[in-house]
This record gives C-alpha cells, structure tokens and sequence, in this order.
C-alpha cells in the first residue's frame, strides 16, 4: 500500500524555480533534463527570453546543452504569480547577500514570498514550496513561515508545505554537482513536506545520496557548517603551503597527499595554493561568526580562518614586489575565484591585480571568461589583454592564479629571455615541470621550499629534549 506522505509521479509536476541566477537557471535546467516539466521565474527580461528561446542565460559549462535539449519541457515567465498557480512544488533561489553585521539579508527573498502567498490564496490544493537561498537559523521557521501564512491566509504544515534545502555545488561544475551531490540536505516543516521533496528529488538526480532530513534550524546550521569547515580544510593546506616555502626540500603537494589519505581527513579541498573566494565561502564563514556572537559563543575560529584567508593576498602581493622593480610589468593570469566560471566575487586574483595597480605598478591582467566581468570593478587601473600571449608579453613578471589547463598548455620556450617574463609566481605549481630549474628565470611555486634537503642535524634539532632529559622529567 502506498504511503500516504509521498504523492504520485505526476503530482510532483510541474516544478517553479524561482530566481534563475547562477544556481536557479541550472537548477531549472537539470530538472527538466531528468523529466521535469519547469517554470523558471526571473524579473530580468533578457533572462526570460532567454530560456524561451532555449538558450543559456549565463556561461556554466554544459547549462546550455541541457537548457537546448529540456526546450520542450522548459520554459520561463516574469509572473511568479502566475508561475505559483500553475505548478505544484516552487523552488527560491534568490540572493541573500550578507548585512553590514555579517548575517543574510531576506530583501529578495521576501517580495518573491509574499507574491507566492497571494498566488496560493487564490489556488486549491497542497503545494510545497522549498527556500534553496542560504539563510540564517531561524529564519524559515520565523519570518519565512510567517510571511507565508500572512500572504496565504493559509497554515504551514496542512495547507501547504514549507522545506529549507540548499544545494552545495561548486561554479564550473553547478551541473554534475547537482544531479551528483554527495547528499541531500532537507530541513522539514512537517514529515509530509519532506517525504514529497525528498521523492523529488530521488526521481530527479543521476546518482542515489544519501538524503538527510531534520528541523529547520539543524538544517540552516548544517548548511553553514559545511562550508565553515571546508574554509577551515583550505586554509590549513595554505599553512602548510607557506611552511613547506621556508622548509629546505618542504613541498606542499607531498605532505597533503600523504594528510588527504587518512580517512578522517580526506583529499578534497588539501591543495596548498591560493585563498578561497566567491559568493558562498567567505560569506558563510563570516555568518557562522555572526551566530555565535548572537548566541553567546566564541566566533575565533571562523574570524581566524577569514583573517588568515585575507593575508594570503598580501603575501603574493609581496613577494611580487620583492622581485621587480617599480617599473616592471606583471601580468596577472586568471580574475575569475576559481577556474571555468566568469564570477570574480571574491577573487584573489582579482585582489592581487588590484593591489599591484594600486602602487602604481602596470599591470595587464587576462582570463578567457571572466576578464569582463573584471572590467566592472577594476576599470582603469589595468591593461586587459585579449590573450595569454598579449598578456605575458613585454611583462617582466607574472603571477598564475588558476590551474586552469588553458594557462598549463601556452607556449613557454621564450620565458626567461629578453622581452618575456623572468619572474613568475605559481600559485598552483602547474608550470613547475616546464619552468623549475629553467636558466634566467626566477620561478617561485607556492608551497615548495629550496632544493636542498635539510642539515641532518639543525639548531632546533639540538633544541630538542634528550631521552635523558625527558626520563629526568618523568621521575619528578
């Protein structure tokens, strides 16, 4: 016999997606991909036509693949209204920037719930609706639920369902990352509402997760406690990253693979390099510290990880300095916060570029998709080179900020002679196998020390307590 909780097939449909940034327009996208027929709700015009026209609003890699083929099935509309009445299950994937005191503002979210509220005054029947936004504890149970009530006329739990479900997917891989995720991450107002979205889900992904349901302020905090800890993984690995440099033979990427390989610790997110950037792990990081200090905790282990983040701009910044003269030109490679994606929120590359102009120093910068959208926020203050080889020649100096397989495969026979850069810092250590060790050619890679292995015995060896001296201390 069929539980009760879980709707049929065809109740599921059609699906809303609220917000078709970033994260709504794949979310809309890969849902209709699977079987979904989806209703994808924008207030920008050219949004809109887009998906109509079965085109990709924004660069996400395969986004326009899977919009081209879901065109019989997925469409999009400015009216939310009416978009809420004509589905069954309404996903918000609105903005919640961060306030001045570090927690999440609901100023989109709340116009986009109010006008679903009337929408579903005037419509019969059970429909879910689902906030993927990342919030603060409290607030899908507090001003969310209430909101919807309000504008309703209807009760949360019996007349409609109320889910908090973030996604965790990573720009330049938003795609895989949903229709693969690690798990799924449900906070409930009620069982029925989690068993409908969790049968959502489980008929719409690629692989099958784990899904996890619980309250709603368990889930807000997981959420945030992910990314917290993952900001936390990467800049131990940049710690180790700045020991290996002043170790004599220390390298980086030997001492993370052989930490990645304990099962309580794991690979991903262990690679020494740059800090991390972009519109989720700097934010979240700083909203966890926000809790705490609005519960009465110590918030020093978030505030040191944002600060120990901060500084790695200025030791890049730094070392570059240290090596030209104020009259070089650098080149900085890569202004996006992480490779294949146009988004420079955040981004140390960005920063670095800018701190360099700022000094005074000429600086020509390049990324193949988001030198744009660095345009904006650097203006003037640099060169835009429209290649990687505009951009490396005639700069004495460049830093590498990506990994990116573009920037592992250029043309490096002429570094190190006249009219090409002699000074290079890789943050990435991807032009190590090409460069290391190259005649007329200083090259620095983040997280490697000197090739000479270490004395057998140093002065902090000799520091060290004798077997003699410790049984001396055990005996006392």
């Amino acid at each position: 016999m069929r539980d009760e909780g879980v709707p049929p097939a065809e109740c599921l449909d059609p699906v809303s997606v609220v917000g078709l940034g970033k994260l709504g327009a794949c979310m809309a996208a890969c849902m209709a991909w699977r079987g979904s027929t989806v209703v994808g709700v924008d207030i920008r015009p050219d949004v809109v036509q887009s998906i109509r026209e079965g085109k990709a609003p924004l660069y996400e890699p395969r986004l326009g693949e899977a919009i081209a083929d879901s065109r019989s099935r997925l469409t999009a509309t400015a009216d939310l209204a009416e978009a809420v009445r004509g589905t069954q299950v309404t996903f918000f994937v609105l903005p919640t920037p961060s306030d001045a005191d570090g927690g999440f503002s609901l100023r989109f979210l709340e116009p986009a719930l109010e006008k679903a509220g009337e929408a579903l005054s005037r419509k019969r029947g059970y429909h879910l609706f689902v906030i993927s936004s990342t919030v603060l504890p409290g607030a899908t149970r507090g001003p969310i639920r209430r909101l919807l009530e309000r504008s309703s006329g209807r009760i949360c739990g019996s007349d409609f369902g109320l889910c908090y479900s973030p996604e965790f997917i990573a720009l330049g891989s938003v795609i895989h990352d949903f229709l693969n995720p690690d798990f799924v991450l449900i906070g409930q107002g009620d069982e029925r509402a989690g068993r409908w979205l969790e049968d959502l889900y489980r008929r719409r992904l690629q692989n099958d997760p784990p899904v996890v349901r619980m309250n709603f302020e368990n889930a807000e905090l997981a959420k945030l406690a992910v990314n917290t800890y993952v900001t936390m993984k990467i800049s131990f690995a940049n710690m180790l990253t700045e020991i290996c440099e002043k170790l004599p033979g220390g390298d980086v990427d030997t001492v993370t693979q052989a930490l990645g390989r304990d099962s309580r610790i794991g690979p991903r997110f262990l690679k020494g390099g740059m800090g991390y950037g972009g519109p989720c792990f700097p934010r979240d990081n700083l909203a966890i510290s926000f809790l705490q200090k609005k519960l009465g905790c110590p918030d020093s282990l978030p505030l040191a990880t944002d600060r120990f983040n901060r500084r790695q701009v200025e030791r890049i910044v730094a070392l570059v300095q240290s090596k030209l003269a104020p009259e070089d030109t650098v080149a900085v490679l890569g202004l996006a916060y992480k490779p294949n994606t146009m988004v420079v929120e955040e981004s140390q590359g960005l920063a670095i570029a800018r701190r360099l102009a700022s000094s005074g120093r000429r600086v020509v910068v390049y990324d193949a998709l988001a030198i744009e959208s660095a345009r904006g926020l650097l203006g003037t203050a640099v060169t835009y080179a429209d290649s990687l080889e505009q951009a490396v020649r005639g700069a004495r100096g460049v830093v590498v900020c990506h990994p990116m397989d573009e920037f592992m495969s250029m043309d490096l026979k002429s570094w190190g002679t006249p009219g090409f850069p002699s000074v290079v810092v890789d943050a990435w250590r991807v032009l190590r196998r090409q460069l290391e060790g190259r005649a007329g050619l200083e090259y620095f890679a983040l997280g490697l020390g000197s090739a000479e292995p270490m004395p057998a015995e140093t002065d902090w060896e000799r520091s060290l307590p004798t077997e003699d001296h410790l049984a001396e201390e055990a005996a006392l």
